[in-house]
């Protein structure tokens, strides 16, 4: 880390700000800020955090440029290093075979290093201190109003399986209680608690290294989306072309990178669990209290003079976003080599990575395109992703003018939206149940004749369509739609509604299938209905909404004919007969904002 703080540096991608800050809310509002400019701004390094004598580095990956300085290549050409590698083509002659070997000779190079305690007489630098856990002296942030306190947000979780002795690395979220007791956020479907289940059913206690700081490629293999047989340090290595030096903890068995700045030692008991949360997520929404593990820390190594890590996360766009669009990049050719048709993806910023996916695919026959739905949900976290959207390979996923042409040419009929039950990500809160849903894929390819066993396919032209001869008619007949959204011309037959439902006196289902009956002679194919707190002139805002707040099956609407569809993108409740707790929209509070307003020109950020 602090090797990459001198390029950011050297590069002019790095604004310190000395001004004495608070890392309860302050922080976060100036990083917030600072990642939503155009390009993500820069990296922020913070010397002096009230009530700790350690600075903090947050935004450090907030841009693609950073991205690309932080794992040494684009990401698109990690993706290609990875295609090469895994193409049976190139193995297929003996010349192929010889000109893999010095990628092959890489490969078996990046696999990690375990290094002793002392080298050359010296201790290892993360291990050049070491002293009684005070959680205290750290500048955790407290990021947003409801929290439930403050939090680790960029922790490096190392466990060791105890059946196998393989390590794992994920990032879980940490919530500190106190300044030897943190929470330990890992989800159903995480690897961390996979290996805690292991403990439990040896009547063990779990032990636990936690690594704050270290190479940026360290922290990316912690957090991508790696089969169960891959070591996410060893992917660190491939990144970085050379191996992760690593050293034995002090007070467990467990390997951490030479290079970090802060390690926790400690252990997670089988049976204490405690409440943790609310948390600010990046779903742009609070992920809900629940009980979790604790985790106990023992001891805490570190540097002489480190540098703390953070992130936050929420609305996007933040730093998270160019994180997941790396993955996007990088893992592309894993998903050609598993579901063959995929020609290209974009995961869309405001799908916050698991609620959307646009995929072109190289269609062959008749319903291709419900094959490779089935087939995407089917690898490995693509199972989460709530809403896939297929295009021709001529279409490029990453226009969206392109992609909603496409839809309301090829994606409108009943038979052409695959609704499909299954897994979903933990932080999903419209589905009715817990980890469990419906999702929906759009088939918007070019279609055969008699595909879907439909005789001629219905398609719609995208024009300029104008929202004026609606506002009176509508005020008549729907007083509850207070406002008609506006979107780019280019979105076409797409029109948002800001609907207050607490003024719908009929069932929920009744009235928005009353309303887009009544809206198909204006020739709107696609409607999307929002909450008046909604920006209707933000596409990107009512996208995210789109995103997050549906469940296929129920908040879908579709006319009889199949070429009108209605989706309910607004807050559930009561009225809907969702009994699951909504999470609240993350904002920060007015006070902290006009604090900052004051402050700006202190900071010195431009």
């Amino acid at each position: 880390m602090k090797t990459f703080i001198h390029k950011l540096t050297k590069k002019g991608l790095l604004h310190v700000v000395h001004t004495p800050v608070s890392s309860h809310l302050e922080i976060t509002e100036i990083a917030d800020r600072v990642s939503k400019k155009e390009g993500g701004g820069k990296a922020l390094l913070f010397t002096n955090v009230k009530g700790s004598k350690y600075p903090l580095l947050i935004n450090a990956l907030g841009s693609y440029e950073r991205i690309e300085l932080g794992l040494g290549a684009t990401p698109d050409e990690i993706g290609e290093r990875i295609s090469r590698l895994i193409s049976i083509k190139r193995y297929s002659t003996l010349w192929g075979k010889v000109k893999a070997i010095p990628s092959l000779l890489s490969l078996a190079l990046s696999f990690p290093m375990k290094l002793p305690r002392r080298f050359l007489g010296k201790p290892a630098p993360c291990q050049q201190v070491i002293e009684e856990s005070n959680l205290g002296t750290l500048p955790v942030l407290h990021c947003w109003p409801d929290d439930g306190g403050p939090f680790l947000t960029l922790p490096l979780v190392f466990t060791k399986d105890p059946d196998t002795g393989r390590q794992n690395v994920g990032m879980y979220r940490m919530q500190v209680y106190d300044d030897c007791t943190t929470g330990m956020h890992w989800h159903l479907h995480k690897d961390g608690r996979e290996i805690f289940e292991a403990y439990r059913r040896r009547g063990e206690p779990m032990p636990v290294s936690v690594v704050l700081s270290c190479d940026p490629t360290l922290i990316y293999g912690a957090i991508s989306p790696m089969p169960n047989f891959i070591d996410e340090m060893a992917f660190s290595g491939f990144l970085r072309k050379k191996p992760v030096p690593m050293v034995k903890c002090i007070t467990n068995d467990i390997y951490v990178p030479r290079s970090a700045e802060f390690v926790l030692e400690g252990e997670v008991p089988l049976d204490e669990f405690r409440e943790e949360g609310p948390f600010g997520d990046h779903t742009g929404y609070y992920s809900l209290q629940d009980r979790y593990p604790v985790f106990h820390i023992k001891k805490i190594t570190r540097r002489k003079k480190p540098t703390y890590p953070a992130t936050i996360v929420g609305q996007p766009p933040m730093e998270d976003c160019y994180l997941g669009k790396a993955t996007e990049r990088i893992f592309l050719p894993l998903l050609r080599m598993l579901v063959p048709e995929v020609v290209d993806m974009n995961l869309p910023l405001e799908g916050v990575f698991h609620n959307c996916a646009i995929v072109s695919i190289r269609k062959r026959f008749l319903t291709h395109g419900a094959k490779t739905l089935n087939a995407l949900w089917g690898s490995g976290q693509m199972m989460y992703t709530k809403m896939i959207i297929l295009v021709d390979a001529s279409v490029n996923p990453h226009k969206y003018e392109e992609v909603i042409h496409a839809i309301l040419q090829h994606g409108l009929d009943k038979a052409y939206m695959i609704l499909s039950q299954g897994p979903l990500d933990a932080l999903d809160h419209a589905s009715p149940l817990a980890f469990q849903g419906h999702r929906l894929g759009i088939d918007a390819t070019t279609k055969l004749p008699m595909e879907y066993g439909i005789p001629k396919p219905f398609s719609v032209q995208p024009k300029d369509r104008s929202t004026s001869n609606l506002l009176e008619p509508l005020g008549i007949h729907f007083p509850e739609v207070v406002e008609v959204g506006a979107l780019p011309s280019f979105w076409g037959a797409i029109l948002p509604l800001v609907v207050d439902k607490s003024l719908i006196a009929e069932s929920i289902s009744s009235y928005f299938g009353r309303l887009m009956d009544w809206l198909q002679p204006f020739g709107w194919h696609i409607i999307i209905a929002i909450d008046p707190t909604v920006d209707r002139r933000s596409p990107s805002e009512i996208l995210w909404k789109l995103f997050n707040n549906i469940d296929p099956q129920c908040d879908m609407y579709q006319s009889d004919s199949g070429h009108y569809v209605l989706f309910d993108a607004t807050k559930k409740g009561a009225i809907d007969g969702h009994t699951r707790e909504w999470p609240q929209d993350i904002v920060m509070s007015e006070e902290v904002r006009t604090l900052v307003d004051k402050k700006w020109s202190s900071y010195g950020i431009e």
